[in-house]
């Protein structure tokens, strides 16, 4: 699928993936793989619709299921045509994850919190991941908006980048979503592994510290 929601990181990290031979069932067994040692976290698969058709609808929800995924977020499929896939999903007791933006009508967060289940991931500024800083006062009006319609948690990705902003939006969201920034320290440290876990394991270990602090 055409990575329209996604930044230059994430897409470079996307093709880094298929040199490599990467796959929808590649990825399956990636969750197979985590899941011999841990059941408990929650694994969440967001990505594009291509890969699911291709694989159809039905084997997909069979093999995450086997697999031990917990959600689905597919970032081209809007909440109008997605019941078919969402129902599969939930059948096998996945939740379907929404995306929701700031251009998003109170009547189209309506339509889409009647098939979401899990969390919703706010999006929180008009652009594609790892774009310019966010405005916090923006993302709390629109939350305090969706929370008029569900009791859903929801969480906020795009834009942040750094402790001081993932703390401010814990103060907003019941989710923080870091992509694009932890990626890109992937991608520096490629060609030396142990660099690369511990530089991406300080960036979410400030943040984590960041949010504690604030929420005390």
């Amino acid at each position: 699928s055409d990575p329209m929601a996604d930044g230059p990181i994430i897409q470079k990290a996307c093709e880094r993936a298929l040199s490599q031979g990467m796959s929808l069932r590649g990825v399956l067994e990636l969750v197979r793989e985590f899941r011999r040692t841990d059941v408990d976290t929650p694994l969440v698969l967001m990505g594009y619709l291509n890969p699911i058709e291709s694989m159809g609808f039905d084997a997909f929800a069979a093999g995450a299921r086997e697999a031990g995924v917990d959600g689905v977020l597919t970032v081209d499929l809007p909440a109008e045509e997605a019941s078919e896939l969402a129902e599969l999903l939930a059948a096998v007791d996945i939740d379907p994850i929404f995306l929701l933006a700031p251009t998003s009508s109170i009547e189209r967060i309506r339509r889409t919190v009647e098939l979401a289940r899990g969390y919703l991931y706010y999006v929180s500024l008009k652009g594609v991941t790892g774009s310019a800083a966010l405005n916090v006062v923006d993302v709390a009006e629109k939350l305090a908006m969706i929370r008029t319609c569900t009791g859903l948690p929801l969480g906020v990705g795009f834009g942040i980048k750094d402790p001081p902003t993932a703390a401010a939006i814990a103060q907003i969201a019941d989710a923080v979503v870091v992509g694009s920034a932890i990626v890109s320290r992937i991608a520096e440290w490629a060609d030396d592994p142990e660099r690369m876990r511990r530089e991406a394991g300080h960036l979410v270990s400030a943040m984590r510290q960041a949010m504690s602090v604030d929420s005390v």
